[in-house]
């Protein structure tokens, strides 16, 4: 495998509106870049004229992966890390909504700090994120903040570049889903590796959006809740434990000021499940010392 080159990792859903444009700036990017890149577009099952467009692109340094069928976000992003040639991935989507023309700035940032992942956060000056989708992402940015102990400014953005060996060292936990973003952003925040976030602005995408705000939400928060357990178990027991030994000691004392009488089997069962909580994060939090 060759180390100093970018293997960029271009997942395709029914996009025959946007590969154009995509493909003019990916060629703009070859033609101008001052190190080794390629482009892998993995076609994820379309049914539209993707197919046929990306069949007739005719370029050098353009490969493409076809999945019979559509497997998902994370999986066709699976797929072009097995067949990339060198030691950085870089991910975008083909919707027309990342400024790719950063690409280049993205990837010699990473070469020259030598970090693990930098992500193009959806923080600059132009940044168009619909606004029912706001409260949703504010709320779990908010979660993996306190979760990670780090501020995230963009958790699942889709332009970074990643060394792969990172992602290879994660590759058993990667889903096949839109949350392989923020699986991998979780996952070396908590590794201690080094991540650099830089501000981007956010286009209105091209087509229709593939999201599902109800759905993907809570798998987005189902699933940071599974990675950050994964690395650090405690910081998930830990506050459920003492929220509800809190939450007994209120019930016990409410009750003698209100009631006149102790709760004392209410107080019993809401302290032993905290207690039991508490148990079960060391428990898991000692396995993953021991397996580390």
């Amino acid at each position: 495998m060759e180390n100093d080159g970018l293997s960029m990792v271009i997942p395709i859903f029914n996009e025959e509106g946007s590969l154009t444009t995509l493909i003019s700036q990916l060629k703009n990017i070859r033609e101008r870049a001052d190190f080794d890149i390629e482009f892998i577009l993995v076609n994820d099952g379309s049914t539209d004229g993707s197919p046929q467009q990306l069949e007739s692109i005719n370029e050098p340094r353009f490969r493409l992966i076809h999945h019979g069928n559509n497997l998902g976000y994370g999986a066709a992003i699976k797929s072009g890390i097995r067949e990339a040639h060198y030691s950085y991935i870089g991910i975008t989507d083909a919707d027309g909504t990342y400024p790719n023309d950063r690409i280049p700035e993205l990837f010699r940032r990473a070469r020259e700090a030598d970090l693990d992942m930098v992500v193009g956060a959806r923080t600059g000056q132009n940044v168009n994120i619909p606004l029912i989708k706001r409260p949703a992402k504010w709320v779990l940015n908010k979660l993996a903040d306190y979760l990670t102990r780090r501020k995230i400014p963009d958790l699942n953005s889709g332009l970074r570049i990643i060394k792969k060996e990172s992602l290879e060292r994660n590759f058993r936990i990667l889903p096949d889903g839109f949350s392989l973003s923020t699986t991998i952003t979780l996952a070396l925040l908590k590794e201690g590796r080094m991540v650099e976030f830089i501000p981007i602005d956010y286009a209105k995408r091209t087509g229709k959006s593939k999201i599902r705000p109800i759905y993907d939400t809570l798998n987005f928060l189902q699933l940071i809740i599974r990675v950050v357990m994964y690395f650090d178990p405690l910081a998930v027991f830990l506050p459920l434990s003492l929220i509800l030994i809190g939450l007994s000691f209120v019930f016990l004392i409410g009750s003698w000021l209100y009631l006149e009488r102790a709760m004392d089997v209410t107080f019993g069962l809401t302290l032993m499940t905290g207690v039991i909580f508490l148990a079960i994060g060391m428990l898991a939090d000692f396995i993953d010392k021991r397996m580390r």
